[in-house]
């Protein structure tokens, strides 16, 4: 089964990673902010969330738009929800898990901008079959500054879509 599909809608691609539970359209592109940022919208499957990871250029700001998150955060776990926004500064580590029984999703702005669409669709490859190979994951960090340092969390038990 093939774990990438672009679609062309609105001129902007649709990238689903099933592997990782990930759908995301890139909103904004680069080209236009002059690559001062990007904006991407993402879809996220209950219990899915990318890898602990830590940027060596780039600032993320999450706006949450439906559902829950828990961010992790140089360490400390906060939850997010619908129509509230938490920053991952440029050199933190960070990862995050949808905590809700249902897809969640987030507007994701990053500063500096660079080609998400690009990005996600060679993440599609390396993560095809769901967490790859350690070395795999550090040489596709590598080409984008990006350094994966621990697994993805996982859901609390305590935590719950009822629970707030």
């Amino acid at each position: 089964m093939k774990q990438d599909v672009l679609q062309i809608k609105n001129n902007a691609a649709l990238i689903d990673i099933p592997a990782i539970g990930l759908r995301l359209q890139e909103r904004i592109g680069p080209d236009s902010t002059g690559a001062l940022a990007t904006l991407i919208e993402t879809t996220d499957q209950p219990g899915f969330g990318p890898p602990q990871h830590r940027h060596e250029i780039e600032t993320e700001v999450f706006h949450v738009l439906q559902g829950r998150y828990l961010f992790e955060i140089d360490g400390k776990q906060t939850i997010v929800s619908e129509g509230e926004t938490i920053v991952a500064n440029q050199g933190t580590t960070h990862r995050f898990i949808n905590i809700d029984d249902q897809a969640s999703r987030m507007l994701v702005l990053i500063t500096p901008g660079w080609d998400a669409t690009r990005f996600f669709l060679k993440l599609s490859d390396v993560m095809a079959n769901g967490l790859p190979d350690p070395a795999a994951l550090k040489a596709f960090g590598d080409q984008w500054s990006i350094e994966f340092v621990g697994p993805p969390l996982s859901r609390p038990a305590a935590l719950s879509s009822a629970a707030a």
